[in-house]
Formats: C-alpha cells, sequence, structure tokens
C-alpha cells in the first residue's frame, strides 16, 4: 500500500512537472509571437486614446473598458477559432494572410501621413456638435472595435505564424495567452494615458510646491505625449506593414527587394559602432520607406479610380 501510494505521488510529480514545461513551453511561444506582434500593438496603443478625446472624464474609463470588452471578444471568439481553422486545413494560406494584413497596415499608414499633411477645417463649434450628440459615445466605441479587429487580427496572423510548427493545443494556448495579455497592456496603458492628464491636474491643485510642479508638468506633457504616440504608431505600421510584405514577397522569390535590404542594413551597419542597432535602424527604415509607397499606391488607386474613395 505505501509503495502504491509513492507511485501514484511520483506520477502527480511527473504530470505536474510536463504541465509546467508545457506552460514554460506557451509562455515562451506567446513572448516569442508578442514581441513579432509589437509593432502593431505599438499603433494599438497610439491609436485608441482618440477615440475617447472630448469626453468628459467620467466617461473616459468605461469607454475603455467598453473597447476592451470588444477586443477580448474580436481575439478569443472571433479570430482565434478562424486562425486555428486556417492552420489546420489551409496553413499555406497564412503567409497570404499576413501580406494582405501587411498592406492593409501599410495602406492606414499612408492614409494618417496624408492626413497630417491636411489642413483640419472643422470649427470649434461644429467638433462640440459632434461630442454633444447622444450617439456619439456609441459611434465611438463602435468604431474603436472596428479598428481593434483589424489591429488585432493581424496581431493574431503574426503570433500564429511564429507558433505554426506546433500541435493544436499549444497553438491554441499561445494564441488565446497572446490575445488577453496584449490586450491587457494596451488598453492598461491607453488607460493610464487618458487619466495621466486628471491625475496631473489634481496634483497642481493640492499638496507641496514640488507634488504641484509635477503636476502641472504632467498636464504639459501629456498632449505631446499623445502627439508622439500618434508619430510613432504611424511609424510601427508602415516598418511593420513593409516588413511583413517584404518577407512575404521572398518567401515567393518575388524581387528579392528583402534580402537586399537585409545585404545593405549588414554592409552599410556592419562596419559601425553598435553594428546591430545600425542594421536593424537601416532595415526598419527601409521597411517604412516601402510601406509608405505601397501604402501611397493604395490610397491613390482609392481616392483616384473611378467609383473609389479611401477608407477615413
Amino acid at each position: 500500500m505505501p509503495s502504491g501510494l509513492f507511485a501514484l505521488l511520483d506520477d502527480i510529480a511527473t504530470i505536474a512537472k510536463v504541465a509546467a514545461a508545457s506552460i514554460d513551453d506557451i509562455g515562451a511561444a506567446a513572448s516569442k509571437a508578442g514581441v513579432k506582434a509589437a509593432g502593431v500593438v505599438v499603433d494599438d496603443t497610439a491609436v485608441t486614446p482618440r477615440y475617447v478625446t472630448g469626453f468628459t472624464p467620467d466617461r473616459e474609463l468605461p469607454i475603455i473598458w467598453r473597447i476592451t470588452k470588444g477586443s477580448i471578444f474580436n481575439k478569443l471568439v472571433l479570430i482565434l477559432p478562424a486562425l486555428l481553422v486556417l492552420s489546420t486545413f489551409v496553413p499555406w494560406a497564412i503567409t497570404p494572410l499576413l501580406m494582405l494584413g501587411g498592406a492593409y497596415l501599410c495602406f492606414e499608414g499612408a492614409e494618417k501621413v496624408l492626413h497630417s499633411l491636411q489642413e483640419d477645417k472643422t470649427s470649434l463649434e461644429e467638433d462640440a456638435e459632434i461630442v454633444a450628440d447622444k450617439n456619439h459615445e456609441e459611434e465611438m466605441v463602435k468604431g474603436a472595435v472596428r479598428t481593434d479587429f483589424i489591429l488585432s487580427a493581424e496581431i493574431m496572423v503574426i503570433a500564429l505564424n511564429e507558433v505554426l510548427d506546433e500541435h493544436l493545443a499549444m497553438r491554441a494556448a499561445t494564441l488565446a495567452l497572446v490575445a488577453v495579455l496584449i490586450t491587457v497592456a494596451v488598453y492598461g496603458v491607453v488607460g493610464l494615458i487618458v487619466k495621466m492628464d486628471d491625475i496631473g491636474l489634481h496634483m497642481a491643485k493640492e499638496g507641496n510646491k514640488a507634488r504641484r510642479a509635477i503636476g502641472r508638468g504632467l498636464v504639459d506633457f501629456m498632449p505631446k505625449l499623445l502627439a508622439a504616440l500618434a508619430v510613432i504608431g504611424t511609424a510601427a505600421m508602415l516598418w511593420v506593414g513593409g516588413q511583413i510584405v517584404l518577407h512575404g514577397l521572398d518567401e515567393y522569390h518575388i524581387g528579392g527587394l528583402g534580402h537586399w535590404l537585409h545585404d545593405a542594413a549588414h554592409a552599410i551597419g556592419g562596419g559601425l559602432p553598435l553594428a546591430g542597432l545600425w542594421e536593424w535602424l537601416i532595415n526598419a527604415g527601409g521597411a517604412g520607406v516601402f510601406g509608405l509607397l505601397l501604402g501611397g499606391l493604395i490610397v491613390g488607386a482609392l481616392h483616384f479610380l473611378p467609383g473609389k474613395k479611401a477608407a477615413h
């Protein structure tokens, strides 16, 4: 009897070790996949704050929570099952899907560059009327969830591409973990960003001189941070989108531009101090320029072909 008990305990310990190893494997795979999707995550974080601009402070966090729930639904209920089916029955479709998503990111990035060069002719009165509309919050939440769906799909496809060789359960667990962690990270940061000016304003009104100075600094800094995030998000879109398309073209042996860019980055940056950093910057910059050119072509086609109009 004692020997049987010890054997049972030994089996339990073995199962626990296997389970722990599996959890470690899932965590490692999720980490690797998340790093690959980092550019899209940056853009997701940069895009979302604009959906709560203009609302009263008491509505900002509830709106972000509604968008967060929509994002989780997008990833776990809509995107995850579809990707698992695709990866099981038509894995060859992953690269074209990645390229299609990359082209969309290039298009979105180019659209943002174009809009930044155009003058905003909307008056303050018109902005106030839009925000005051009782349906405005609902429209903004729906718009944010739609945008999140596109970005979430790209994040999940990038993540899936990193674990295609794993078995189905591992793919499912990794993608689910990526979905939850990225959603929590993105919307946690977004919530902090949109409330930071309120925190600064509260600090500026009371406390000692140093506390008030920090509060005023936060209030002054937040518009600059949001502007910087918009630029970083656009750059990330173009870089990630361009890199995805270039990698896909290389897989199909079309053009060889991605290989040429890699070789050029190595040749130029390899002889400089901090060679790895320079090579990355050259690769990212080249992919971003390619993404801008590709996105610009798509924007031009949608704007100027008869019967076509680009999305705003």
